[in-house]
């Protein structure tokens, strides 16, 4: 266990923004930071980072929190992870007793195969620096590819030693289950035998953002024809390929610092560029490339530069991947290699200086560069030139910003020498072709839907829960206005020299806290709520005890159920920031200026919404039943109350 002295370092060190940070592209809004939800699939921001209140808030999936529920949302930590992984980040020494085998089987799932994959690198690791033939056949290997040591030791490469079950013995001798080693495909079990799928392989491993081991990829270097020169780790509980991307986490620093991102096709290419001073760079790890891994990258940066081998045989073929990130929106260039070259080799043979220029001379835009290699392909033959032409405007209408398609148009009609009229009516035509297709499959989705559906004669509208509003906004003022002296117009009944009662103002000097415990105690109010309730005894505690209600130290205090409603909350306060509203000349008001007025109009508003639900009550009862000297009496003194609280009220406003 993680003692309570560490968790408080961390949290207290800690800076949400900056863990974030290296995970999600962010840009300051006001006081705050946004960026893309890194929980979705979406173009316009809609996550929100407050540094002041060290929480976050996705309002595209509700999730929020703070540094560490961020982790445990993105990562799948569980808390101890997370506070490792924070501890690490920031130098933090951990204070901890060893978990116990019980508290080992008691791991979910999920957390057992990231501990068996974690425990596997470590075990190729050993195995490459410290096992004869670990040295003599992997470590040689790596040498002869021109990695250093602190790059090895960077990328954690590893050997699998070229027996049967030499991994799945050492990891069963350590506790490990038999059941985790197959899920994550490091052992294969087949009836009653069990052998290691890595065996006589130099190890990759592949990491998450956060740096955590989710699968390998393994190079043979015996000439076994039968044998797959890559094998990668099937897919699992936490390794997806398609959703991963090798390099990231050594990279995403440089990617976000650059503002662009390299994308190579192999294992070495990235460790080559790495080493050769070109850090922002990863890779598919062989796959073809998808959009989760290229919004993976979007996260980070809008800016994709791909790197092709000098191979026009595979150049064509991995022109598909641009039109990928077209679709996502993003910004692409393209770059290739002399023939007989490719990243690796490049990057290798050439000075530092001399492959920053190389890149940044050859990075071409997409257009510029699919006219010359679909040119060399066209020659004279006009039918293959206007197929050339057609598949560069395919590529333009990926583009969902049509601004760019427009300017990307004015180029390709410069380029290929087509006016842009001609160029303008393809591109119609293709949009046109790509709507029709797509309505035709909603069309069809929903007549295969019709079919499952129960028709009903009526919707029913839903009501909107006046006392669940009006009690969150009390949370709500206390989070916000807990510990500030405002003050209070108050209202008491009088007589007057008629002997009438009217109402009269006295101006109160008090803390927003109290008052709204004063006066909910007035009516010896509970929250029907009971999360409400929760933190309404909470935050007064709070503020009794303190001069100030501390948010990001309350949150750290709180169970996640309570911590995730506070950031809401909070949050759904400055949500109006991400519109940018300002930019277009529409000033929100700022609630802060009128503060007395609100905490009075929700607390006079909760206490008649109360009074007429009691009234309610009371005139049931009296319809159940024969007439009833006292409760008609209470009716009365209740609508006399609410009559006085709507006066109160419309002072108020």
């Amino acid at each position: 266990m993680i003692s309570q002295t560490t968790i408080n370092q961390v949290f207290e060190t800690a800076r949400l923004e900056e863990v974030i940070g290296d995970f999600v592209q962010l840009k300051k809004a006001g006081s705050n930071f946004k960026g893309l939800s890194p929980f979705s699939d979406e173009r316009t921001p809609s996550f929100m980072v407050s540094p002041v209140k060290q929480i976050w808030k996705d309002f595209s999936s509700g999730k929020g929190g703070n540094v560490v529920a961020f982790l445990m949302e993105h990562e799948h930590y569980s808390y101890p992870e997370a506070i490792k992984y924070l501890a690490k980040k920031y130098n933090i020494e951990i204070e901890e007793t060893e978990r116990t085998d019980e508290q080992k089987q008691q791991a979910s799932e999920r957390e057992s195969m990231y501990l068996v994959s974690e425990y596997a690198q470590q075990y190729f690791s050993n195995i490459l620096h410290t096992h004869e033939q670990g040295k003599a056949i992997g470590l040689t290997y790596f040498k002869e590819r021109g990695f250093t040591p602190e790059t090895i030791k960077k990328f954690k490469l590893g050997y699998a030693l070229n027996e049967w079950e030499a991994f799945t013995k050492s990891a069963l001798e350590k506790g490990y289950k038999l059941d985790y080693l197959n899920k994550t495909g490091l052992t294969i079990v087949k009836e009653n035998k069990q052998f290691d799928r890595f065996k006589g392989r130099v190890l990759f491993p592949i990491h998450s953002m956060s740096g955590r081991v989710l699968g390998f990829g393994g190079r043979i270097l015996t000439n076994d024809k039968k044998a797959a020169k890559y094998l990668n780790s099937p897919e699992s509980e936490i390794y997806h390929k398609s959703k991963v991307l090798y390099g990231l986490y050594q990279a995403k620093k440089a990617i976000a610092k650059e503002d662009n991102c390299f994308l190579v096709e192999g294992y070495t290419d990235v460790i080559q560029l790495h080493q050769a001073g070109i850090e922002n760079v990863v890779s598919s790890s062989g796959t073809a490339l998808t959009p989760g891994q290229i919004r993976l990258i979007n996260r980070l940066t809008n800016n994709i530069t791909v790197l092709f081998d000098g191979d026009a045989a595979g150049l064509r073929a991995s022109l598909r991947g641009v039109d990928l990130i077209l679709e996502q929106g993003m910004n692409v260039r393209v770059c290739s290699f002399p023939e007989g070259e490719d990243p690796d080799s490049f990057a290798k043979r050439t000075p530092y200086e001399e492959l920053v220029l190389y890149l940044e001379e050859n990075a071409k835009d997409f257009i510029s560069f699919k006219a010359d290699i679909l040119t060399q392909e066209s020659a004279s033959d006009p039918i293959k030139k206007a197929e050339v032409v057609r598949d560069m405007v395919t590529s333009i209408s990926k583009i969902p910003d049509t601004i760019k398609q427009e300017l990307y148009i004015k180029e390709c009609s410069r380029i290929m020498n087509i006016s842009e009229e001609v160029l303008f009516a393809t591109l119609a035509q293709l949009t046109n072709t790509e709507s029709r297709n797509n309505q035709k499959e909603h069309r069809r989705a929903q007549e295969k839907q019709a079919f499952n559906v129960v028709h009903k004669t009526h919707t029913a509208v839903k009501k909107v829960d006046e006392q669940y509003e009006l009690e969150r906004k009390v949370i709500q003022m206390l989070l916000l206005y807990g510990d500030i002296k405002e003050e209070f117009d108050e209202y008491y009944l009088k007589e007057n020299d008629n002997g009438d009662l009217e109402l009269e103002k006295e101006v109160e000097e008090n803390t927003v806290f109290k008052k709204i415990y004063l006066s909910l105690q007035e009516d010896e109010m509970a929250f029907a709520n009971s999360t409400f309730q929760n933190l309404y005894y909470r935050i007064v505690g709070n503020l009794e005890q303190e001069d100030s209600l501390q948010i990001d130290v309350f949150i750290n205090q709180l169970e996640p159920d309570l911590a995730n409603e506070v950031t809401t909350i909070l949050m759904n306060e400055e949500r109006y920031v991400l519109h940018d509203w300002e930019r277009q000349n529409i000033f929100v008001k700022q609630k802060d200026k009128t503060i007395a007025q609100l905490v009075n109009e929700n607390i006079l508003t909760l206490r008649r919404y109360l009074v007429t639900k009691k009234i309610d009550e009371l005139a049931q009862q009296i319809s159940a039943q024969e007439s009833n000297t006292e409760v008609l009496q209470n009716i009365i003194d209740y609508t006399g109350l609410k009559k006085v609280l709507s006066e109160k009220l419309n002072r108020v406003l």
